[in-house]
């Protein structure tokens, strides 16, 4: 008779059982930079007129990637 006392007990808890929760996500970022892929240094023919601006942008652009990706100077 005593052991009848405990079923509902036993029952009761069974139903408090808490549902396992779901397993975290972790989401990181990660930047790949790919301007080295597809950029190059613009050469400039003898035969090209340039402005003064014209020519400082496209120094400024091929001194950037020589740092940024190791551009070497064309061989003549």
């Amino acid at each position: 008779m005593r052991f009848l006392m405990f079923i509902p007990l036993f029952f009761s808890l069974a139903a408090c059982a808490t549902k396992p929760l779901p397993p975290e996500i972790i989401t990181k970022t990660r930047t790949v930079d790919t301007g080295c892929d597809w950029t190059k240094a613009i050469y400039v023919s003898k035969k090209d007129v340039l402005t003064d601006d014209t020519a400082k942008q496209i120094i400024a652009h091929n001194e950037a990637g020589a740092a940024r990706c190791g551009w070497k100077p064309k061989g003549k």
